[in-house]
């Protein structure tokens, strides 16, 4: 796998595609890719104490590592191949 964490990738597919943004995981069993303000979740949480209200967070969910394309020093989208 050529895309490692701390890279510039740019999103090609999926309802953030174009999106850019820098890797901060990297899931090499499963070929995906967590990718900084792309593919963002909401996670709701129930509150822990009685009197306490409930949190909806915001993360970044996986990506399929085909949906992304690393950037170059140029800051041109290039290919590479899972292996």
């Amino acid at each position: 796998m050529k895309i490692k964490t701390g890279d510039n990738v740019i999103v090609c597919r999926g309802k953030d595609a174009g999106k850019t943004g820098k890797v901060l995981q990297v899931f090499r069993v499963e070929n995906k890719v967590v990718v900084e303000g792309a593919n963002i979740m909401k996670k709701h949480l129930r509150s822990r104490k009685r009197g306490e209200k409930g949190q909806k967070i915001e993360l970044a969910a996986p990506i399929h590592i085909s949906n992304v394309m690393l950037l170059d020093a140029a800051g041109k989208p290039t290919r590479h191949r899972a292996k």
